[in-house]
């Protein structure tokens, strides 16, 4: 009736409901994130930082807040759209890193790619197993998993350096990426060997992607040829239709997104090498806008508060993590780079973790292979791993005699005719 005041129940904020959230509360959560993008791009120059690494820094601390002083649900980290665009950064940046490894390039370096690649991933998988049973006493099935979540290395966040200095346009950065290449994918074939047995959906999902990437770069070269100077950005739809087409069907078959996505890439990039333009207009779109939901959305689900309660625990699966990578991966490393500087800082990117990290962590948590307090320690180590031997090899170890000028990844482009 007008004039009788709705009672409480009905006007309930959409988060004690668990309702869609209004237009408006979306705009205003979309804000205070690129709020937080932004100072973490002004705090990076000022720092001489890398982008990534602040940005997880800043969700970190912006996470802790929130959880100080209204709970975790302020920022938003957990609602559905801020989490599919997290993941789309993810996927378009693992795209972009495969696109920048020249079939030729990648050809010579494949005795390196593979050995460091292989031992990148058994070093960390058998030593932090090792340490999370005889020194933390958890679980067989808990320890094993604590090894596949911290065996991974995180081709996000060092792509997303190489990009600031200019490495990934280098030899020196292409074999990196496709070492980080081959540990990841030895990361995915552990968790699927020793939790997720092969299925149905895992041959569908197999058979699907090895059809559709073996037609990817005659489709693409033959839509760019017919439509790419009539249909604005032609290219960049048709990439992404089948980018999350796989994505799609990698999360159906219980596998991971970015790994298609990463392939993808490779089987593009001689069309890449040849468009630069093209491969500038996705970067603008992924580091502009897609990337940072995914770095500050990584900081922000990391919980001090169980941090410093499970101090050391944290400090021994880290320093298992970080001790083993070095230990296996130096002296591998020096077999194929000579410069001291050079092989520290290969090893030290090498020893970086996130993605197929807090990916492998929740797996385990949702099939109750470990407790709550093992998985938030779990990603509590994953994300330090990607911050502290990055800021450590960029700060002692950065090879600036290999660095080319790095190219403006989100610059201003002129006005001009669609290169699509």
């Amino acid at each position: 009736m007008p004039g009788v005041a709705r009672p409480m129940c009905a006007r309930k904020p959409w988060r004690m409901q668990g309702a869609t959230p209004p237009v408006s509360d979306t705009f205003t959560t979309a804000a205070v994130w690129f709020a937080l993008a932004l100072g973490a791009t002004l705090l990076a120059r000022h720092l001489r930082a890398s982008i990534a690494l602040v940005e997880i820094c800043v969700g970190t601390f912006a996470g802790a807040l929130a959880q100080h002083y209204g709970g975790p649900e302020i920022l938003g980290s957990d609602q559905e759209w801020i989490r599919f665009l997290a993941a789309s950064g993810a996927v378009l940046l693992t795209f972009l890193a495969g696109a920048e490894l020249e079939p030729a390039v990648l050809r010579s370096k494949a005795r390196e790619v593979l050995i460091v690649g292989a031992v990148g991933f058994v070093a960390p998988f058998l030593g932090c197993a090792a340490a999370a049973r005889f020194l933390l006493h958890w679980d067989p099935r808990a320890s094993w998993l604590a090894g596949v979540a911290l065996s991974t290395t995180s081709m996000a966040v060092v792509y997303a350096v190489m990009l600031e200095t200019g490495l990934n346009r280098t030899e020196f950065g292409k074999g990196i990426l496709g070492a980080c290449f081959v540990n990841d994918l030895g990361t995915v074939l552990a968790l699927g060997i020793i939790f997720a047995p092969f299925t149905m959906r895992t041959a569908i999902f197999g058979g699907v992607t090895v059809v559709t990437l073996a037609i990817l770069p005659g489709a693409t070269r033959l839509l760019t040829r017919i439509y790419g100077h009539r249909t604005a950005a032609v290219r960049i739809k048709w990439v992404l239709l089948v980018l999350f087409g796989l994505g799609a069907l990698a999360l159906w078959a219980g596998s991971e997104a970015v790994l298609p996505a990463y392939v993808a890439g490779m089987l593009l990039a001689g069309q890449a090498a040849e468009d630069h333009h093209w491969v500038r207009r996705v970067r603008t779109l992924t580091v502009g806008f897609l990337t940072p939901f995914y770095f500050l959305r990584a900081g922000s689900l990391v919980s001090l508060p169980a941090i410093a309660a499970g101090a050391l625990p944290f400090v021994v699966l880290l320093g298992g993590k970080v001790a083993s990578k070095i230990i296996g991966l130096n002296p591998v490393i020096r077999q194929f780079r000579s410069g001291r500087g050079e092989s520290w800082y290969y090893t030290l990117l090498m020893s970086t973790g996130l993605t197929f990290g807090t990916i492998s962590a929740l797996y385990g948590l949702t099939h109750g292979i470990v407790t709550r307090a093992q998985y938030s320690l779990l990603v509590a180590v994953v994300i330090a791993s990607a911050v502290i031997p990055t800021l450590i090899a960029n700060a002692v170890f950065l090879p600036r005699h290999l660095m080319l000028p790095s190219e403006p990844a989100v610059a201003e482009e002129p006005e001009g005719p669609e290169s699509e």
